[in-house]
């Protein structure tokens, strides 16, 4: 009957998209599907042309943040499958003509191969190799101006364990940023909330002239995902 909330609210539920096939899947598995084919964020996602929901979150920390201009040359650490470089690539005019003045540059570095991106110099190397800094700098002509990240670790199963294996792997993209950034420059890299994050953010400080966290509104809300971002880089000592 209209009015009849219960009846309502079952038809609401009704409404979502089912798992077709679940055989031969895991219950973790068949409810990551049906939210993948729940979530009006991939929907969107493939209705304008981007790789991932992922790309969102980058458009919603640069819309807060401002870190990305044309003209900026950026690094994105394991890119795949593309869509946070789809995004930079825009925002940083690396695909302007010679009558542009300001033409950005956009590298992106994976382990596994990635689909070609217009505007996009993508690289298939280890990041944590011992030259991976120098190899960088070479293909950029100098200094990187952004170095962004939306790394995460294998997961484990284990949440303790997922959480000190990606605030590493973060501190590993913070390093290697002291290497390739250019001063003032910027770091932006996914984190977990769950108590170790005060190393990182030590180091960040001893670095960088403000370091903020933001949790981008097209993240799942029941995800402990977060971002840092690290603004104006200096010099080691600098005040």
């Amino acid at each position: 009957m209209p009015g009849n909330k219960k009846n309502s609210g079952r038809g609401q539920r009704d409404l979502k998209t089912a798992v077709k096939n679940a055989r031969g899947k895991t219950v973790s598995q068949v409810k990551w599907l049906q939210r993948q084919l729940n979530d009006p964020y991939v929907k969107r996602a493939k209705a304008e042309g981007f790789r991932g929901r992922a790309a969102y979150k980058i458009m919603e920390l640069d819309d807060k943040f401002n870190f990305l201009k044309p003209g900026l040359r950026v690094i994105d650490l394991g890119c795949a499958p593309g869509g946070w470089c789809q995004v930079v690539s825009s925002r940083v005019n690396s695909l302007g003509n010679q009558k542009d003045k300001d033409i950005g540059q956009v590298i992106g570095i994976d382990l596994q191969e990635v689909e070609p991106i217009p505007g996009v110099q993508l690289h298939q190397l280890d990041f944590l190799s011992n030259d991976a800094d120098i190899k960088i700098k070479d293909i950029l002509g100098g200094k990187a101006s952004v170095v962004i990240s939306d790394m995460a670790a294998p997961s484990s199963g284990h949440k303790k364990t997922d959480h000190l294996r990606i605030m590493a792997l973060c501190e590993a993209a913070a390093f290697f940023a002291f290497d390739v950034l250019d001063l003032d420059g910027t770091f932006v890299a996914k984190v977990l909330a769950g108590g170790a994050e005060g190393e990182l953010q030590k180091i960040l400080k001893n670095r960088f002239r403000k370091v903020l966290h933001f949790k981008p509104p097209s993240s799942r809300s029941d995800s402990s995902e977060k971002f840092v971002v690290a603004l104006g880089y200096r010099a080691a000592g600098e005040k």
